[in-house]
C-alpha cells in the first residue's frame, strides 16, 4: 500500500502565519483561517438557499473552503496587496499556486487523486461555489481586521476600510445578511454574549 505525506503537509498549516507584513495583536494561522472560512461559506450557502432562492450544495462548499488555501503549506501566505501588486507578480504567483496544487495532488494515493482534484483546484468547482468561498474569505479578513482594531492596533485600519468597501460592493444578498445578522456580535466579550443569549431566551 502506497504511503502518502499529504496529511502530514495539511497538519503543518497551523504553522503558516497570516498577515505576515503587519504587526498582529492576535496571530492567525492558515489552519484556523481555513476552518473559519469553511463555516462562514457554509452559512452563506444556507442563507442563500433559505432566503434568496439558492440551490447550492452547502456541504460541498464547506469542504472546498477547508482546502482553499492549502497550497500555502508550501508557498507560505503571500499578503493580498503583494499578490495583486502588479500583473507580473499575479501571473507568477498563479503559476506557483498551480504547480503546488499539482504537487500536492501527486503525493496522494492514486485512487484518491481524482476526488481531491476539485477540492484543491478551485477552477474545477462550480462558479457559484467559488463566489461563496471568495465572499467568506473576505468576511473572515474583515473579522480579523475588526479584532485587531478593537485591540488598538491601527496597523489594520487601511485593510479594514478596503475590505469593508469590497464587501459593500458585493452583489450577494447572503453576504449583506451575514454582515447584518452575525458579524456585529463577533467582537463582543464572552460575558456580553452570554448575557445577550440569556435575554434572547
Amino acid at each position: 500500500m502506497q504511503k502518502s505525506n499529504f496529511y502530514a503537509f495539511l497538519t503543518r498549516l497551523r504553522w503558516i502565519k497570516r498577515w505576515g507584513l503587519k504587526r498582529n495583536a492576535y496571530e492567525e494561522n492558515v489552519m484556523e483561517h481555513s476552518w473559519e472560512v469553511a463555516t462562514i461559506a457554509h452559512a452563506l450557502a444556507l442563507i442563500k438557499n433559505r432566503n434568496f432562492n439558492g440551490k447550492l450544495d452547502a456541504n460541498a462548499i464547506a469542504v472546498a473552503a477547508l482546502y482553499h488555501d492549502v497550497t500555502e503549506v508550501i508557498t507560505g501566505d503571500l499578503p493580498t496587496p503583494i499578490k495583486y501588486h502588479s500583473p507580473a507578480i499575479q501571473k507568477a504567483y498563479k503559476t506557483i499556486e498551480q504547480q503546488t496544487r499539482d504537487e500536492l495532488i501527486s503525493i496522494l494515493p492514486i485512487e484518491l487523486q481524482q476526488d481531491y482534484q476539485s477540492l484543491i483546484n478551485e477552477e474545477l468547482q462550480p462558479e457559484a461555489h467559488q463566489k461563496i468561498i471568495k465572499a467568506a474569505d473576505r468576511i473572515s479578513a474583515y473579522l480579523k481586521c475588526q479584532a485587531e482594531l478593537k485591540a488598538g492596533n491601527q496597523e489594520f485600519e487601511t485593510a479594514a476600510k478596503r475590505i469593508s468597501d469590497d464587501l459593500a460592493k458585493m452583489d450577494q444578498p447572503e453576504v449583506a445578511y451575514f454582515m447584518q445578522v452575525f458579524a456585529p456580535s463577533c467582537g463582543l466579550s464572552l460575558d456580553t454574549l452570554m448575557q445577550s443569549s440569556a435575554i434572547n431566551d
